[in-house]
């Protein structure tokens, strides 16, 4: 696979590199302009955007950000994230009107040496996830008649088989971004030969979401620490109750024989911080795991657990973290979140938070991102990576 690096030694000044970035940063919709909540993959982009620039390319760059249906949809444009790539970068970033149309053309065409033009939302063509290689192809040939090379930095989206990801690398010499080499870096040392103790936290809502690295993992693993809101699917394996928390009872059985297959690996949550609503305001009460009252919900993990967790986490010589403890946005069940990412932050290894909200987590809750060892941008992806499926944006990368 060729890197970035490679292309910068054969020389970029007065090409134009189509750059596939992850911008896909989350909004704040409530004002009356959509405003940036978390630019953390904007920062991300920087190290390879800003070696193109310095080295004269004229950078087309190229992103999604939400799931418009296909069209233009103004709360999805990617006009916020133009004026804060131009702050980031102390000059000015173009913003084409269409995708791969006569102004990203025409604005394309009138870059100078280490000028940047983003091209808007490649969501609003409908083409760039449909599953037809044929409408993929066309709007391909479009943007790969932008530029004369093609980098990929969106580590987030190569898991995708879109235009913008694999289409348009079949068209133009191809190269991987430095922030897809870090992730694939970190990534390989999770997956070849991983130093030990190794310890893996799951969080987030929903054990299916997870059920396909859990199954990858465990044989991998030292241990696999489970929080978040599928820990109950667990709970209820065991034959607890659970209350009115988050169920998949879909997923019981499955979770039953895993636990019976691994169950000296799995360590679950013993006590849970409950309520009987979602909200700031409501009233909270710590519970035992097994015994959350019919009337109330678990909505993060409780201090006893951040105890057990921190224990599990002290002699760990490997970590990788994906998905929240609890329900970190609200201030009544920030806890549990909190106190297992200092705790996989003062590792003496490999931390690795595995991108999207463990993520925001971090970021969200004021932490030191320094202390971790890598702080990937792509949760899906590198989900996908560790169970070992081919990706699509990277297998076109090795071609």
């Amino acid at each position: 696979m060729r890197s970035v690096d490679d292309l910068l030694a054969e020389g970029v000044s007065g090409r134009r590199v189509l750059l596939r970035a992850d911008l896909n940063v989350p909004l704040d919709l409530s004002t009356r302009s959509p405003v940036i909540s978390d630019d953390g993959r904007i920062t991300a982009s920087l190290p390879t955007l800003q070696a193109l620039r310095d080295a004269g390319a004229r950078v087309i760059v190229a992103a999604h950000l939400g799931r418009p249906k296909g069209a233009p949809d103004p709360q999805f444009s990617l006009a916020p994230v133009a004026a804060r790539l131009s702050e980031l970068l102390g000059v000015p970033v173009a913003l084409a009107a269409d995708v791969a149309g006569e102004d990203a053309t025409a604005k394309a065409g009138a870059l100078g040496d280490g000028d940047v033009l983003l091209l808007e939302n490649v969501r609003f063509e409908a083409a760039e996830t449909s599953k037809d290689d044929a409408a993929r192809g066309e709007l391909a040939d479009r943007l790969a008649a932008l530029a004369d090379v093609y980098v990929d930095d969106a580590f987030g989206a190569v898991h995708r088989k879109h235009a913008s990801v694999f289409d348009v690398a079949e068209r133009l010499p191809h190269y991987a971004g430095r922030l897809v080499a870090r992730e694939l870096e970190v990534l390989t040392r999770l997956t070849a030969d991983p130093e030990r103790p190794y310890v893996v936290v799951l969080g987030g809502s929903k054990v299916s979401d997870k059920l396909a690295v859990i199954e990858a993992l465990l044989p991998k693993v030292d241990r696999l620490l489970i929080g978040g809101g599928m820990c109950f699917t667990f709970l209820a394996a065991q034959d607890h109750g659970v209350g009115s928390s988050l169920l998949e009872a879909d997923q019981v059985d499955t979770c039953r024989r895993l636990l019976t297959e691994a169950g000296d690996k799995i360590v679950l949550p013993v006590d849970v911080v409950c309520a009987d609503r979602f909200a700031a305001d409501a009233e909270v009460s710590v519970t035992p795991a097994d015994a959350v009252p019919d009337d109330l919900m678990g909505l993060d993990v409780g201090p006893l657990t951040v105890d057990l967790f921190t224990a599990d986490l002290a002699d760990a010589r490997t970590v990788f973290w994906n998905g929240p403890m609890g329900v970190f946005e609200l201030a009544p069940f920030q806890a549990g979140t909190r106190g297992v990412a200092e705790a996989v932050g003062t590792v003496d290894g490999l931390s690795v938070v595995g991108g999207g909200d463990s993520a925001a987590a971090v970021r969200q809750l004021g932490l030191d991102e320094a202390s971790y060892g890598h702080i990937s941008t792509g949760g899906g992806a590198s989900l996908e990576y560790l169970e070992g499926r081919e990706l699509p944006g990277l297998a076109v990368l090795a071609d």
